[in-house]
């Protein structure tokens, strides 16, 4: 009889990314995929895309660090989500369960705790998440990233820092596809601005109101958010995009550097591509910090430089920090070569997860 799996996480890209990619490779091995998220969230948009996985919606409430009164309608969801996640972890009955994090998998992981199936865990970035803090007790495995998460984990011995999880479908692009679907010139700089899967609105209006400088320059590639394009605005060596996919391998290949918020799983891809960054970390007010901890790792090393996104709109911020990255690429392209970097590929962490269902 086939083995089962059940795969949770969303809310965001970042929280699904990695369960998109090694998805596939539990098919391969002939092992039954069920996906459990979110209603509405953007992991069901994803997941429906791959074949033969059983994707099971389940009530969510966003799991807030700040005050706010939906805390108190979300409180009524997570138990509901809890209840839907025991049944169906029940009727599944897989011999595992592996979370990506994000507010959808909270009641999972405990339902797989309390149906008496292991469960393994993966943490992105420095700091673990409020879902992942809210399910460490209940995971037999956590793997993470950072060796400095180990720090916020007080149960050290389910540690096991893996570094970044990478795949190859960002290799292999060619900066002349990429100039074919934009119709860019492929003899001018292309700067590649990437907001997240949500899209970040200070992002792309720091970019848009520095457009027509940056032009002089550079060409760009924008890809700012579901449902955050700006059809008025046309113009030549300019390029708006909700969301790509296939595409991103050739946009890559084209950057000369790339404008990005500071999730780990962006950063770490784009420095296993030698890209040079400006990275705008989300602000403390509106994250647990993790971006701006992951960003000044990146700093301190030298790949990128830092633009607060408090201060986007001041005047010349963006263009100067641009500016001086572009015009130092080499720089930093060489201390990232020199980083010797190493990543764990999708293939040796699924290994890593059948083992622990031993």
């Amino acid at each position: 009889m086939a083995k089962k799996i059940i795969f949770t996480g969303g809310g965001s890209a970042g929280h699904v990314t990695l369960n998109l990619a090694l998805i596939p490779i539990f098919l391969q091995q002939g092992w039954n995929v069920t996906y459990i998220g979110s209603y509405n969230g953007i992991e069901k948009e994803l997941v429906a895309k791959i074949e033969n996985v059983k994707y099971i919606s389940i009530s969510t409430g966003k799991l807030r660090r700040y005050f706010s009164w939906q805390n108190f309608t979300d409180m009524i969801k997570i138990p509901l989500g809890v209840l839907q996640a025991i049944c169906i972890v029940f009727k599944q009955k897989p011999d595992i369960v592996f979370s990506k994090g994000g507010f959808v998998s909270f009641p999972v992981v405990l339902a797989a705790k309390l149906n008496g199936v292991k469960c393994v865990m993966h943490e992105s970035d420095v700091t673990p998440g409020l879902a992942n803090k809210m399910s460490l007790p209940f995971v037999s495995k956590f793997f993470t990233t950072f060796e400095d998460t180990v720090k916020y984990v007080k149960d050290k011995s389910k540690v096991d820092c893996v570094g970044p999880v990478l795949s190859d479908r960002l290799k292999n692009g060619t900066k002349k596809s990429a100039c074919q679907v934009c119709g860019f010139d492929e003899s001018k700089p292309v700067i590649m601005v990437i907001g997240g899967s949500l899209g970040a609105k200070s992002v792309n209006d720091a970019v848009r109101k520095n457009l027509f400088e940056l032009l002089k320059q550079y060409q760009v590639i924008h890809i700012c958010g579901k449902g955050q394009v700006e059809k008025k605005l046309d113009e030549k060596g300019y390029k708006q995009f909700d969301y790509v996919s296939d595409e991103l391998k050739d946009f890559m290949a084209a950057a000369d550097v790339v404008i990005s918020r500071a999730g780990s799983n962006s950063i770490f891809e784009l420095l296993s591509l030698n890209k040079p960054m400006v990275l705008v970390p989300l602000s403390g007010a509106s994250s647990r910090g993790e971006q701006m901890l992951n960003a000044k790792s990146f700093q301190d090393k030298g790949y990128c430089e830092i633009v607060a996104d408090d201060r986007l709109s001041e005047d010349g911020l963006l263009i100067d920090t641009l500016d001086k990255v572009y015009k130092n690429k080499a720089t930093y392209i060489e201390n990232m070569k020199n980083s010797g970097f190493k990543a764990t590929n999708n293939y040796e962490l699924v290994e890593k997860i059948i083992k622990t269902d031993k």
